[in-house]
């Protein structure tokens, strides 16, 4: 890996921990219903690295990220959109919630979330 890769990885990893030192209210919500594997047994990791990305949670096992969008992310549709169909292509679904999603209706937002972590029946 060569020096200048390195440097950014390292910045990406640094904002990484700052992020989960300074996570949103809306986030430590709804980590406190992720964390200790409550959600169907499934481990999520939070502000995690992923390619040049930082993606708010993740279940690695089940290639889930889940991604928490406050105001500010009605300036940046565009880049979201890139964003999450990068990930895509690296075999993750995004799912993505308002924050107020989370105050207002956090039940809701854990079945939809428990729903995509169960596999389909075969048939």
């Amino acid at each position: 890996m060569g020096f200048l890769v390195r440097r950014v990885m390292d910045r990406i990893k640094r904002n990484a921990r700052n992020l989960r030192k300074n996570m949103t209210n809306a986030e430590r919500l709804l980590w406190s219903q992720l964390r200790f594997k409550q959600l169907n047994g499934q481990k999520f990791r939070r502000q995690h690295t992923i390619g040049n990305y930082i993606v708010d949670f993740v279940c690695i096992e089940r290639k889930l990220i889940i991604e928490l969008d406050g105001s500010q992310h009605f300036d940046i549709k565009f880049y979201d959109e890139r964003r999450t169909a990068a990930l895509g292509r690296l075999g993750y679904k995004v799912l993505r919630f308002w924050d107020n999603e989370v105050f207002e209706n956090l039940s809701g937002v854990m079945a939809i979330i428990f729903e995509s972590l169960t596999p389909p029946t075969p048939e």
